[in-house]
């Protein structure tokens, strides 16, 4: 029983275990202890290939933008870029900005690839965190509040700011990841913040803040909302991408927001906030949905939020009550969470091993399976669940391990969009194959299964690999197609494939 509720832990608390750790045979309570431990340190994600900026070709092209009032915005002028002046040489003016409406086709396209291309690192460098590194919890729980806090930009440099702020806030007090995400550049940029001035408030980012980020809808009014509004007025951003508070555009003026008066600003808002009970219970409720089943249980949820409150919303402290209750253990909550396209991904590359040539163009399978990372899509972030699942990507979904691991082909069809992040391609390569070259090491699993015959492989592989019971007659089947194989590594092989090719792998 202990093999599958660790197993249970491992794909809940992170991406899959490794042969290594199925053969470590250590017990729920210490690999959770272990995944904690694993999950303190936090180095951010940094390359110099992350960073973006505009090609100097396109930057010089374009002339000086009038000088601007103190009250004005500049935002419908700029390009959305970070920085938002290119990296111009020495003694060049830097009142020189790109305007998006002023690029020659040749520039939007160098510009296009240059955002691409900066995307495509990063999410490459993160999928990597996740399928091979250590701080499997971390990861995990980055994953969940890059979903929670969602938000899509064409600023790259941003979006790699947001993510290691996340990362470094994940299993944190969630005021902190709560307060530092909302200074955050891109989550102002994208919540149109910076448009949120004492003269013309803006309502989005506070309306947001409220109903996707903490209390959920219901828990609030309208009049809350433009109240919330006026204390944000002023949060802003500089060139060099750090926040900052513009006393001119803040509205100093007496506010009431959830039954609290006086002349509040963002600070007092989100404390306000972090204060009222259903900020807990919707954030457990939808921590819940995210590790333990998508249907929720009340009274699961109702202790472990007045311990969040208690615990003054200590993240590592949630996750260490709701993975070592006895409830998280219980069948009907094993094998019943369909998973998403990256933890489908990244899953499978850590429990196999699978090594790759350029594991960048798994992007492509991302895509074609419906979730790119840096690009959700909309502000309440992937719905999850079964969303995940139609004809197309179900199909798609059964036979990638065949397309990875056999060089079969399929056939998928992926729209075209300038802010997309994957590798372009066109016409009938369109074709996924195996182009990211990857292999499948046999090594950890045949030390893991020993001696075993054929038949006790399959039914070991099986508990390795599924989280559901197998019915008979598909055992059979995937063993009849082993036992046609000649040489015991491709009689693996074979097993391997099959297995993960069956609809009760995709759940976790």
């Amino acid at each position: 029983m202990n093999s599958q509720q660790l197993q249970h832990l491992y794909w809940r608390a992170g991406f899959g275990p490794r042969p290594a750790d199925i053969a470590a045979g250590l017990s729920p309570a210490k690999a959770l202890r272990q995944l904690l431990r694993e999950a303190e340190p936090c180095t951010p994600i940094e390359s110099p290939a992350f960073h973006y900026a505009d090609p100097l070709g396109a930057v010089v092209a374009v002339q000086p933008v009038a000088p601007v009032s103190a009250g004005a915005s500049m935002a419908s002028e700029l390009s959305p870029l970070s920085p938002r002046t290119a990296a111009l040489p020495a003694g060049r003016p830097a009142a020189l900005v790109l305007r998006r409406r002023d690029l020659t086709p040749e520039q939007r396209k160098q510009q296009n690839e240059g955002i691409r291309d900066a995307f495509a690192a990063m999410s490459t460098a993160w999928m990597e965190r996740m399928a091979t590194g250590p701080g499997q919890l971390r990861e995990k729980m980055a994953l969940f509040w890059h979903g929670h806090f969602a938000c899509r930009t064409r600023r790259p440099n941003d979006s790699l700011q947001l993510l290691n702020t996340i990362r470094t806030h994940a299993l944190g007090k969630f005021s902190d990841l709560l307060l530092a995400v909302s200074r955050e550049p891109a989550m102002l940029q994208f919540l149109n913040n910076q448009q949120n001035k004492k003269e013309h408030p803006n309502e989005n980012f506070a309306r947001e803040v409220m109903e996707l980020f903490t209390l959920g809808r219901g828990n609030y009014t309208e009049t809350d909302v433009k109240e919330a509004a006026r204390a944000f007025t002023g949060w802003s951003y500089d060139n060099q991408n750090n926040f900052v508070f513009r006393a001119r555009q803040h509205d100093a003026g007496p506010k009431t927001f959830l039954g609290h008066t006086g002349n509040l600003g963002g600070e007092d808002v989100l404390a306000i906030i972090m204060q009222q009970p259903a900020t807990a219970t919707f954030l457990v409720t939808k921590l819940y949905r995210f590790f333990v089943n998508d249907v929720p249980n009340s009274a699961h949820i109702e202790l472990l939020a007045t311990a969040f409150r208690r615990s003054h919303y200590d993240i590592a402290d949630l996750a260490e009550r709701l993975f070592s209750a006895d409830w998280f253990y219980d069948a009907a909550n094993v094998g019943v969470r369909i998973k998403s396209p990256v933890e489908l991904i990244a899953g499978l590359r850590r429990t196999l091993g699978v090594q790759l040539d350029n594991a960048r163009l798994l992007l492509g399978y991302q895509k074609a399976l419906g979730q790119t990372l840096f690009m959700p899509p909309n502000v309440a972030g992937w719905p999850g669940g079964r969303n995940w699942i139609d004809s197309s990507s179900l199909l798609l979904r059964l036979q990638l391990p065949a397309i990875l691991f056999k060089n079969a082909e399929f056939a998928v069809r992926l729209k075209d969009d300038e802010n997309d992040i994957t590798p372009q391609t066109t016409g009938k390569e369109r074709t996924l194959r195996n182009t990211v070259g990857a292999r499948l090491p046999l090594a950890a699993l045949q030390q893991l299964l020993g001696g075993a015959s054929t038949a006790e492989q399959s039914q070991q592989l099986v508990r390795c690999l599924l989280q559901v019971p197998l019915r008979p007659e598909n055992l059979a089947l995937v063993q009849q197609a082993a036992a046609k194989a000649t040489t015991p590594e491709e009689q693996l092989r074979t097993t391997l494939i099959s297995l993960l090719s069956l609809p009760e792998y995709q759940l976790s």
